[in-house]
């Protein structure tokens, strides 16, 4: 068996590494699904979401069936884990009878590097802190529809959230990129995480920044991103928080101010708010589009965990 490898945080890629998956990515989504190998035939892949899923679970169930692989699929209340039995020995056992894991939880990183400790490949398909498979679907995505991730200028309008820190420790490793994240108050990307990404960006000759408004937006943006105001498997404590939260609205003001920029989203999405249904089902959306990204990127990722 090739070696496998673990995918649990942007931090585990080499720059190499990142664009492998990405080029592969890009390569799968031009593929004849009907003429494609299957790597990963004999293969046992288990999918485990404690947390809700549509897109990131559908992607990888069907990237490892197209790769020959068969699937064992877990959802919150199917472990033992409810019942007592430690993290640990659930490890233990998974890792004994598959040959790769993908993991949605709301925990922190520790817990999927306890898994790690036993399976041969652990994927993190999302986690409070990070979605680096989101992150990977996005560039597979503006690589294929923009020809290039060099020289990208994306704005990032809402919460600095798992997909935000994912964007911030992938996009400014490409050359001459500029990330300009506008968060609300109080709801900004970690100190941490902004600091990394901006010494990635150093490296590469790249910008990262962040702001708490929507006044002087940067001008000839590529993209304009945004995600759910309240993020998957979490809840806010101030009850007045969508107030904070109004002024950054994706509608039609903030596109005319990025007359040429696409607009991403990661979804789901809440019509009305993050976004107005005119952008997002309008004719530079590309949200849906990125939706089906994530089945080739997750494909490419599970190649590369377990060693193709």
């Amino acid at each position: 068996m090739a070696d496998t490898r673990h995918l649990i945080s942007l931090r585990d890629l080499t720059d190499a590494d990142l664009d492998r998956i990405v080029r592969r990515g890009r390569e799968i989504a031009a593929e004849d699904p009907a003429v494609r190998k299957e790597p990963l035939r004999g293969r046992v892949i288990g999918v485990y979401f404690s947390k809700t899923s549509t897109r990131t679970r559908t992607s990888f169930t069907a990237g490892a069936l197209r790769l020959g692989a068969r699937v064992v699929t877990f959802g919150p209340g199917d472990l033992q884990l409810n019942t007592g039995e430690t993290l640990a020995d659930t490890a233990r056992v998974l890792g004994g009878m598959l040959d790769g894991l993908v993991i949605r939880t709301a925990g922190a990183p520790e817990e999927l590097r306890r898994f790690a400790e036993h399976c041969p490949a652990v994927v993190n398909a999302m986690s409070a802190d990070e979605h680096p498979t989101q992150a990977l679907a996005d560039l597979t995505t503006l690589w294929s529809r923009l020809g290039r991730l060099d020289g990208l200028k994306l704005l990032y309008a809402g919460e600095g959230n798992n997909t935000a820190a994912a964007l911030a420790l992938a996009l400014p490793r490409f050359s001459a990129v500029e990330l300009e994240f506008r968060t609300p108050p109080g709801y900004g990307l970690e100190p941490a995480v902004l600091a990394e990404a901006q010494a990635l960006a150093a490296r590469s000759g790249s910008r990262v920044s962040e702001r708490h408004d929507m006044e002087s937006l940067p001008e000839g943006a590529d993209v304009v991103y945004t995600t759910r105001w309240q993020t998957t498997g979490t809840s806010k404590s101030d009850p007045a928080w969508q107030r904070v939260f109004e002024p950054f609205q994706v509608n039609a003001a903030v596109m005319a101010r990025c007359p040429d920029a696409l607009f991403m989203h990661d979804l789901p999405a809440h019509r009305g708010q993050e976004v107005t249904a005119e952008v997002l089902d309008g004719p530079l959306s590309i949200a849906f589009e990125q939706a089906q990204y994530k089945l080739h990127s997750a494909t490419a990722v599970l190649e590369w965990c377990l060693g193709q």
